[in-house]
Protein backbone atom coordinates (compact mmCIF):
# COMPACT_ATOMS: atom_id res chain seq x y z
CA UNK A 1 0.00 0.00 0.00
CA UNK A 2 1.53 3.33 -0.92
CA UNK A 3 -1.08 5.76 0.50
CA UNK A 4 0.35 8.39 2.61
CA UNK A 5 -0.52 10.78 5.40
CA UNK A 6 -4.55 12.09 4.81
CA UNK A 7 -4.88 9.32 1.83
CA UNK A 8 -5.05 6.63 4.52
CA UNK A 9 -8.17 8.66 6.22
CA UNK A 10 -10.32 7.35 3.38
CA UNK A 11 -9.66 3.80 4.72
CA UNK A 12 -10.47 4.54 8.16
CA UNK A 13 -14.00 5.92 7.35
CA UNK A 14 -14.85 3.04 5.36
CA UNK A 15 -14.04 0.46 7.68
CA UNK A 16 -16.47 2.39 9.71
CA UNK A 17 -19.19 2.42 7.97
CA UNK A 18 -18.41 -1.24 6.90
CA UNK A 19 -18.25 -1.92 10.70
CA UNK A 20 -21.55 0.20 11.47
CA UNK A 21 -23.39 -1.80 8.43
CA UNK A 22 -22.63 -5.45 9.81
CA UNK A 23 -24.19 -4.01 13.63
CA UNK A 24 -27.64 -5.23 14.23
CA UNK A 25 -29.10 -1.52 14.75
CA UNK A 26 -27.30 -0.32 11.25
CA UNK A 27 -28.79 2.70 10.14
CA UNK A 28 -27.59 2.57 6.36
CA UNK A 29 -26.22 -0.64 4.81
CA UNK A 30 -23.08 -0.44 3.02
CA UNK A 31 -22.29 -3.84 1.01
CA UNK A 32 -19.50 -2.35 -1.23
CA UNK A 33 -17.67 -1.10 1.75
CA UNK A 34 -17.69 -4.36 3.91
CA UNK A 35 -16.64 -6.03 0.63
CA UNK A 36 -13.80 -3.67 -0.07
CA UNK A 37 -12.41 -3.77 3.34
CA UNK A 38 -12.37 -7.71 3.11
CA UNK A 39 -9.81 -7.17 0.21
CA UNK A 40 -7.66 -4.62 1.51
CA UNK A 41 -4.60 -5.22 3.77
CA UNK A 42 -4.02 -2.85 6.46
CA UNK A 43 -3.86 -2.81 10.17
CA UNK A 44 -7.26 -1.76 11.33
CA UNK A 45 -6.61 -2.15 15.11
CA UNK A 46 -6.62 1.30 15.91
CA UNK A 47 -9.55 2.03 14.15
CA UNK A 48 -11.46 -0.55 15.57
CA UNK A 49 -10.57 1.08 19.11
CA UNK A 50 -11.17 5.13 17.56
CA UNK A 51 -15.06 5.31 18.73
CA UNK A 52 -14.92 8.79 18.27
CA UNK A 53 -14.00 8.52 14.41
CA UNK A 54 -16.38 5.77 14.29
CA UNK A 55 -19.34 7.62 15.39
CA UNK A 56 -18.27 11.28 13.49
CA UNK A 57 -18.27 9.21 10.20
CA UNK A 58 -21.59 7.45 10.89
CA UNK A 59 -23.28 10.32 12.23
CA UNK A 60 -21.56 12.33 9.03
CA UNK A 61 -23.05 9.08 6.78
CA UNK A 62 -26.60 9.82 7.99
CA UNK A 63 -26.68 13.22 7.59
CA UNK A 64 -25.31 13.59 4.15
CA UNK A 65 -26.98 10.15 2.88
CA UNK A 66 -30.42 12.12 3.69
CA UNK A 67 -29.36 15.33 2.29
CA UNK A 68 -28.19 13.87 -1.06
CA UNK A 69 -31.21 11.23 -1.36
CA UNK A 70 -33.42 14.39 -0.81
CA UNK A 71 -31.49 16.22 -3.74
CA UNK A 72 -31.82 13.32 -5.95
CA UNK A 73 -35.45 13.00 -5.51
CA UNK A 74 -35.52 17.14 -6.54
CA UNK A 75 -33.15 16.27 -8.99
CA UNK A 76 -33.18 12.44 -10.39
CA UNK A 77 -31.35 13.58 -13.53
CA UNK A 78 -28.57 15.68 -11.54
CA UNK A 79 -24.81 15.09 -11.52
CA UNK A 80 -23.28 14.65 -8.39
CA UNK A 81 -19.30 15.61 -7.62
CA UNK A 82 -17.63 14.29 -4.99
CA UNK A 83 -14.53 16.00 -4.24
CA UNK A 84 -11.72 14.27 -2.11
CA UNK A 85 -13.88 11.12 -2.93
CA UNK A 86 -11.23 8.71 -1.51
CA UNK A 87 -12.99 5.71 -0.83
CA UNK A 88 -16.79 7.05 -0.68
CA UNK A 89 -19.21 4.43 -2.08
CA UNK A 90 -22.27 6.50 -1.41
CA UNK A 91 -22.93 5.98 -5.24
CA UNK A 92 -23.91 2.53 -4.68
CA UNK A 93 -26.22 3.31 -1.66
CA UNK A 94 -28.25 6.09 -3.61
CA UNK A 95 -28.40 5.85 -7.01
CA UNK A 96 -31.73 5.71 -8.54
CA UNK A 97 -30.61 4.75 -11.94
CA UNK A 98 -30.30 7.97 -13.73
CA UNK A 99 -27.90 10.05 -11.87
CA UNK A 100 -24.61 10.60 -13.34
CA UNK A 101 -21.53 10.92 -10.65
CA UNK A 102 -18.17 12.26 -10.61
CA UNK A 103 -15.49 10.80 -8.11
CA UNK A 104 -12.20 13.60 -7.74
CA UNK A 105 -9.43 12.96 -6.08
CA UNK A 106 -5.64 13.37 -5.98
CA UNK A 107 -3.79 10.82 -8.32
CA UNK A 108 -2.41 8.08 -6.22
CA UNK A 109 -5.44 8.16 -4.04
CA UNK A 110 -8.40 7.37 -7.11
CA UNK A 111 -5.35 5.10 -8.70
CA UNK A 112 -5.99 3.37 -5.37
CA UNK A 113 -9.61 4.01 -5.53
CA UNK A 114 -10.13 1.87 -8.91
CA UNK A 115 -8.16 -0.96 -7.76
CA UNK A 116 -11.02 -1.63 -5.52
CA UNK A 117 -13.83 0.51 -6.89
CA UNK A 118 -14.35 0.37 -10.74
CA UNK A 119 -15.77 3.03 -12.34
CA UNK A 120 -19.50 2.17 -14.72
CA UNK A 121 -20.89 4.31 -17.44
CA UNK A 122 -22.53 6.91 -15.09
CA UNK A 123 -19.70 7.01 -12.68
CA UNK A 124 -16.25 7.91 -13.38
CA UNK A 125 -12.99 8.90 -11.38
CA UNK A 126 -11.02 11.76 -12.26
CA UNK A 127 -7.18 12.56 -10.84
CA UNK A 128 -6.75 15.80 -9.93
CA UNK A 129 -6.29 18.05 -7.02
CA UNK A 130 -9.35 19.30 -5.55
CA UNK A 131 -7.68 22.68 -6.50
CA UNK A 132 -6.75 22.53 -9.96
CA UNK A 133 -9.19 24.09 -12.18
CA UNK A 134 -8.70 21.12 -14.74
CA UNK A 135 -11.24 18.59 -13.06
CA UNK A 136 -13.94 21.27 -13.72
CA UNK A 137 -13.39 20.67 -17.76
CA UNK A 138 -13.84 17.09 -17.10
CA UNK A 139 -17.85 17.55 -16.16
CA UNK A 140 -20.04 16.78 -19.22
CA UNK A 141 -23.33 17.07 -17.92
CA UNK A 142 -23.26 20.77 -16.71
CA UNK A 143 -26.96 21.62 -15.78
CA UNK A 144 -27.89 20.96 -12.03
CA UNK A 145 -24.87 20.04 -10.11
CA UNK A 146 -24.51 19.18 -6.69
CA UNK A 147 -20.65 19.14 -4.99
CA UNK A 148 -19.93 17.24 -1.80
CA UNK A 149 -16.93 18.06 -0.29
CA UNK A 150 -16.70 15.53 2.96
CA UNK A 151 -13.71 14.86 5.15
CA UNK A 152 -11.51 17.31 3.63
CA UNK A 153 -11.53 21.12 4.36
CA UNK A 154 -10.10 20.46 8.03
CA UNK A 155 -7.04 19.46 6.96
CA UNK A 156 -6.16 22.41 4.27
CA UNK A 157 -5.30 26.08 4.79
CA UNK A 158 -7.58 28.62 3.74
CA UNK A 159 -6.16 29.64 0.47
CA UNK A 160 -7.49 25.89 -0.19
CA UNK A 161 -10.59 25.69 0.57
CA UNK A 162 -11.32 29.49 -1.33
CA UNK A 163 -9.28 28.24 -4.46
CA UNK A 164 -12.02 24.96 -4.11
CA UNK A 165 -14.82 27.19 -3.78
CA UNK A 166 -13.48 29.51 -6.92
CA UNK A 167 -13.43 26.38 -9.01
CA UNK A 168 -16.68 25.61 -8.31
CA UNK A 169 -18.16 29.19 -9.14
CA UNK A 170 -15.97 30.14 -11.93
CA UNK A 171 -17.22 27.02 -13.67
CA UNK A 172 -20.62 26.35 -13.42
CA UNK A 173 -23.62 28.47 -13.63
CA UNK A 174 -25.80 26.40 -11.34
CA UNK A 175 -25.16 24.64 -8.42
CA UNK A 176 -25.40 23.22 -5.08
CA UNK A 177 -22.88 23.05 -3.03
CA UNK A 178 -22.65 20.81 0.58
CA UNK A 179 -19.08 21.44 2.20
CA UNK A 180 -18.40 19.47 5.35
CA UNK A 181 -16.43 22.52 8.24
CA UNK A 182 -14.77 21.87 11.43
CA UNK A 183 -15.41 24.60 13.63
CA UNK A 184 -12.11 26.07 14.50
CA UNK A 185 -12.57 25.33 18.60
CA UNK A 186 -12.73 21.61 17.31
CA UNK A 187 -9.76 22.13 14.88
CA UNK A 188 -7.47 22.74 17.92
CA UNK A 189 -8.73 20.50 20.15
CA UNK A 190 -10.45 16.75 18.40
CA UNK A 191 -8.05 14.15 19.00
CA UNK A 192 -8.84 10.74 16.84
CA UNK A 193 -6.38 8.45 17.70
CA UNK A 194 -6.35 6.41 14.62
CA UNK A 195 -6.68 9.54 12.48
CA UNK A 196 -3.11 10.63 14.58
CA UNK A 197 -1.95 7.38 13.69
CA UNK A 198 -1.78 8.59 10.07
CA UNK A 199 0.25 12.28 10.46
CA UNK A 200 -2.99 13.33 9.48
CA UNK A 201 -3.70 16.70 11.28
CA UNK A 202 -6.98 19.15 11.60
CA UNK A 203 -5.61 22.49 10.49
CA UNK A 204 -8.56 25.11 9.68
CA UNK A 205 -12.17 25.50 9.78
CA UNK A 206 -14.85 28.51 10.69
CA UNK A 207 -17.71 28.70 13.13
CA UNK A 208 -20.65 29.47 10.47
CA UNK A 209 -21.01 28.43 7.03
CA UNK A 210 -21.81 31.75 5.93
CA UNK A 211 -18.62 32.70 6.66
CA UNK A 212 -17.67 30.81 3.26
CA UNK A 213 -19.19 33.62 1.20
CA UNK A 214 -16.76 35.69 2.34
CA UNK A 215 -14.45 34.25 -0.18
CA UNK A 216 -16.67 34.38 -2.99
CA UNK A 217 -19.58 36.71 -3.20
CA UNK A 218 -21.48 34.80 -5.85
CA UNK A 219 -22.31 31.97 -3.68
CA UNK A 220 -25.80 32.39 -1.20
CA UNK A 221 -25.06 30.55 2.42
CA UNK A 222 -28.19 28.29 2.81
CA UNK A 223 -28.22 26.74 6.11
CA UNK A 224 -25.69 24.76 8.71
CA UNK A 225 -26.75 20.97 8.89
CA UNK A 226 -25.35 19.96 12.25
CA UNK A 227 -23.68 16.55 12.23
CA UNK A 228 -25.51 15.91 15.77
CA UNK A 229 -28.23 15.63 13.53
CA UNK A 230 -26.88 12.05 12.26
CA UNK A 231 -25.76 11.17 16.53
CA UNK A 232 -29.01 11.83 17.42
CA UNK A 233 -30.62 8.98 14.73
CA UNK A 234 -27.63 6.46 15.53
CA UNK A 235 -27.75 7.06 19.07
CA UNK A 236 -31.51 8.52 20.39
CA UNK A 237 -30.36 8.82 24.17
CA UNK A 238 -27.87 11.55 22.54
CA UNK A 239 -31.00 14.04 22.30
CA UNK A 240 -30.13 14.35 25.95
CA UNK A 241 -27.02 16.83 25.41
CA UNK A 242 -26.47 17.21 21.74
CA UNK A 243 -29.11 20.42 21.70
CA UNK A 244 -26.40 21.87 24.20
CA UNK A 245 -25.17 25.24 22.78
CA UNK A 246 -21.87 24.28 23.92
CA UNK A 247 -21.38 21.04 22.29
CA UNK A 248 -23.33 21.84 18.79
CA UNK A 249 -20.62 24.53 18.53
CA UNK A 250 -17.92 22.05 18.90
CA UNK A 251 -19.74 19.49 16.33
CA UNK A 252 -18.53 18.94 12.75
CA UNK A 253 -21.53 20.72 9.96
CA UNK A 254 -22.75 20.55 6.30
CA UNK A 255 -22.89 24.18 5.14
CA UNK A 256 -25.36 24.27 2.68
CA UNK A 257 -24.20 26.86 -0.69
CA UNK A 258 -25.45 27.36 -3.62
CA UNK A 259 -25.32 29.29 -7.15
Amino acid sequence: MNLEGVEKTMLLTLFAKAKHSQQKNHKFYDSKAIEVISKVNYDFSKAEKDKQMQLGTIARTIVLDDMVSDYIHDHPDCTIVNIASGMDTRFNRLDNGRITWYNVDLENSANYRLKYIEDTDRVKTLAYSAMDPAWAQEIKIRNDVLFIVEGLTMYLNQKDVVDIINVIERNFDRCTIFMEIMPPISVKNTKEVSIEDTDAKFTWGVEKGYELTKFNHNLKWIKDVNLFDGVNVYKPHYRIVTWLPILRKRMDYIAVLEK
